[in-house]
């Protein structure tokens, strides 16, 4: 459905119905175009509806400034379908970038939302484990023994032992690093996506 303007009698309304939806545009900016739309023409039917309906007889820019008072804020009331649609727009995509963005919108909806970026920043650690291990190879890998040593990651030689013998990947280091990244982050990604259908479920 194409968005259509309200037509007003009063130029007064125009403007005001016009810099609300300004509001609204500027409030959902971050969405993609097609929810923009959908937002958009949500608010439009709503404010078109209750000014249709204008049984106090009241003089058209009061009566849409009643309408308005009853939608709110946009900045306040679309906070919640903002974060909502982000993060959908995020788990369809898979898109690292917008899923950091969907979360740090989210942060403040629910425990859940600390706990998967929490769980987001540690498995960005392992990037920097693989940028590490280029930079200094000998000192980062998998060191294993059984019942004396396990290190994931870096170990530092401060009394001269060294546990490069014990390092379990070696060149494979990097690739099964990379592979635990994508296979985790595939994972945890389905998880949100799990976790925000059942909360809208919920509601």
């Amino acid at each position: 459905m194409k968005f259509k303007e309200i037509a007003f009698k009063d130029p007064n309304s125009s403007r005001i119905y016009k810099d609300y939806l300004k509001r609204v545009s500027h409030a959902i900016h971050i969405l993609d175009k097609e929810n923009q739309q959908e937002i958009l023409l949500e608010i439009n039917s709503h404010i078109y509806e209750g000014t249709r309906q204008n049984s106090k007889d009241q003089n058209e820019v009061e009566h849409l400034l009643d309408v308005l008072e009853k939608l709110g804020q946009p900045e306040v009331f679309l906070k919640p379908m903002v974060a909502d649609r982000k993060l959908k727009e995020a788990t369809k995509t898979f898109n690292p970038i917008k899923i950091a963005k969907a979360l740090m919108l989210n942060i403040g909806n629910g425990i859940s939302y600390i706990i998967f970026s929490l769980l987001y920043l540690f498995l960005f650690a392992f990037v920097f484990l693989i940028i590490a291990k280029i930079i200094n190879p000998e000192h980062i890998g998998l060191f294993y023994r059984a019942n004396h040593i396990f290190v994931l990651g870096q170990y530092n030689n401060l009394q001269g032992v060294s546990y490069s013998e014990y390092e379990k990947l070696g060149d494979w280091f990097i690739p099964v690093i990379l592979v635990f990244i994508i296979i985790l982050y595939i994972i945890l990604t389905l998880f949100l996506k799990l976790n925000k259908n059942l909360k809208n479920k919920s509601l």
